[in-house]
């Protein structure tokens, strides 16, 4: 049986569990909105600590609070931080817009145990101390951007380099075999394999470059723009310092604003920062459904190359492997462009000095940013690092590439070439065979111009003959 202490706020009293950290609005949040299992993530929830614990000690350096107080702040602050109190944040994602409801869930938390902390006779208050010189509306905001940036740094770009290299690697190792490309999803004219997957790993590179972009813009914090933008009851002092002890705290070169009315009244530095997510996520998703194409079969289908076998394919067919990897990123891309349609309508809800869909649109970006992490690193560590190349099958497929003919049309003319691929599809034959039966070309003359390797470079195949 549950035990309930009682707690006031402007409203009135609350009955909160007593072994609770939070207090009477945190309580009125958990009884309003009982709407889902979404929690904010836990980088998010660091990053309040962070925001706290930097106003703490700046509180205390601009005379606002004491030392005492900030002591007490700073080491509960520690604790959101270390993750020592995560199951006292026990809020929905959905609950008021402007997250007024988490920031004071934090303000709470902190408040009561940094009261305790000092013992019997103190009383450390959500609002005058934990939350003095900030808003709602600059502090959730704040936070959103710090942890994006944290997570970026730590998880998504890291990521994104390992699976660049590994692809780069595969560039190189499959360098030299040439093999048919694909256009419209038909035979097109000789590509490497290795320049697929240079085209694979510059996808990768220039993703990494927008989020790059996405990340300088996720730098300038609203922190001290307080209620509409204006810094009421924040001193001149309170934001510059407090974003500096921000960016000390965290390694990141955080700045504060160039116009607080911008960044508190609108998202628009997310739906920008998930605007390069969901691009990555198409990038993803092409590299994904290429591997798969390239090595679907191995009878009967392109068998180009082999994929990793990490896991039996099927509950009835013996010895079916499937491309599990490459079909879980492409369930977490379709996952991602989800969020971006959250993320772009949460945009919308900006309305005069507030966005009001803050919770959900946090929630968004840093599971989109999770997820592209973690399937980022698990493509590159179970599938691309394992690939093989089936080079006789690439060899094989290729010389029945009608395709081929495309390098005979310099030579003979668009329209004699066309007649070849055609005679040789309808009689089953390669458009080799059938210019060597019309004599198109002398035959020394002939093999150059069909040499399928100049045709992967620029220029005119066997032009210089």
């Amino acid at each position: 049986m549950t035990d309930y202490r009682t707690e006031k706020d402007s409203l009135g009293e609350m009955r909160v569990p007593t072994d609770a950290l939070w207090g009477a609005q945190t309580q009125r949040a958990v009884e309003n909105f009982p709407i889902s299992d979404l929690r904010f993530p836990r980088r998010f929830i660091a990053a309040l600590g962070v925001i706290k614990k930097a106003a703490a000690e700046v509180n205390a350096e601009l005379g606002v609070i004491d030392a005492r107080l900030r002591d007490a702040i700073v080491a509960a602050a520690d604790e959101v931080i270390r993750a020592d109190l995560d199951r006292h944040f026990v809020l929905d994602i959905f609950q008021t817009g402007s997250g007024t409801s988490t920031n004071m869930n934090a303000n709470e938390v902190i408040a009561t145990r940094a009261t305790q902390l000092l013992g019997e006779g103190a009383r450390v208050h959500p609002n005058d101390h934990v939350n003095a010189g900030q808003s709602s509306n600059d502090v959730i905001p704040t936070a959103m951007q710090v942890a994006a940036c944290i997570a970026l740094d730590e998880d998504l770009l890291p990521a994104l380099e390992q699976l660049a290299d590994s692809l780069r690697a595969k560039a190189a190792e499959f360098d030299d075999i040439v093999k048919s490309g694909r256009t419209h999803l038909m035979d097109a004219t000789p590509v490497r394999l290795g320049q697929e997957f240079a085209g694979f790993a510059s996808q990768i590179e220039h993703a990494r470059v927008r989020v790059q972009a996405a990340r300088e813009d996720l730098l300038e914090l609203p922190l001290g723009g307080t209620a509409v933008g204006t810094g009421i009851n924040t001193p001149a002092e309170f934001p510059p310092r407090t974003i500096a002890r921000v960016s000390e705290l965290t390694g990141i070169g955080f700045h504060e604003a160039t116009d607080h009315f911008e960044r508190q009244s609108t998202r628009d530095v997310i739906v920008y920062a998930h605007g390069s997510l969901n691009t990555l996520a198409v990038s993803l998703f092409k590299i994904a459904n290429d591997l798969r194409l390239l090595a679907m079969g191995p009878r009967s289908g392109l068998n180009e190359i082999t994929l990793p076998s990490i896991q039996p394919g099927s509950s009835i067919m013996p010895g079916k492997v499937n491309p599990v990897i490459p079909e879980a990123v492409t369930m977490v891309a379709a996952q991602v462009m989800g969020n971006q349609t959250t993320i772009t309508f949460g945009g919308t809800g900006s309305y005069f000095e507030l966005n009001v869909m803050m919770p959900v649109m946090t929630y968004a970006l840093l599971q989109s940013i999770s997820l592209l992490a973690n399937a980022s690193t698990v493509l590159a560590d179970k599938c691309v690092d394992g690939i093989i190349a089936n080079r006789e099958r690439c060899t094989e497929l290729l010389e029945g590439n009608l395709s081929l003919a495309t390098a005979l049309a310099p030579h003979i003319g668009y329209d004699e070439a066309a007649d070849i691929a055609k005679t040789a599809f309808k009689e089953g034959k390669t458009a080799r065979q059938v210019a060597r039966e019309r004599k198109s070309l002398p035959e020394d003359r002939l093999e150059q111009v069909l040499d399928p390797r100049p045709m992967t470079e620029r220029g005119v195949p066997g032009g210089d003959g």
